[in-house]
């Protein structure tokens, strides 16, 4: 499929936000205590792991 350019770069823009939410949230997730709250943050980990995926497969179908 072909994509402008503006929606590349706004994707690219998307995956680098999320990742570095995924790094918080794994890196912040080993010093909660709470079990509710690291259950939350589990959640959010699974979920953003599967957004990247559908950004680089997505990412990987550009045609240049």
């Amino acid at each position: 499929m072909n994509y402008g350019l503006h929606e590349v770069l706004e994707l690219q823009e998307m995956a680098a936000f999320k990742t570095t939410c995924l790094t918080k949230s794994k890196t912040m997730k080993a010093l909660v205590n709470d079990p509710l709250l690291k259950d939350i943050m589990q959640q959010d980990i699974d979920v953003s792991t599967r957004q990247l995926q559908e950004y680089a497969s997505i990412l990987s179908n550009v045609k240049q």
